[in-house]
């Protein structure tokens, strides 16, 4: 399923998802990634300080990738495209 995210919060909130899609537990996927279960948390989060190797470990776990490409929503200002 295709999800746009545009926040750090957005983000994880797609990978709770995908997490959840996939039957997977945080502590599975933890042990999956061999990572905490507290890092995922934080990572469902959207938390500051997660470390983009962090997230694309778990992204790839979840057999999940990023698609960069321009807004969908064109906007002066950048609070109005949140």
């Amino acid at each position: 399923m295709e999800q746009i995210a545009r926040t750090s919060t957005q983000i994880g909130a797609a990978l709770r998802r995908c997490r959840r899609s996939a039957g997977l537990s945080q502590a599975a996927l933890a042990a999956k990634t061999k990572l905490r279960q507290a890092t995922i948390s934080a990572v469902e989060k959207g938390e500051a300080g997660t470390r983009l190797h962090t997230l694309v470990h778990v992204m790839a776990a979840l057999g999940v990738e990023i698609v960069i490409r321009e807004r969908t929503k064109a906007a002066d200002n950048v609070e109005d495209v949140f």
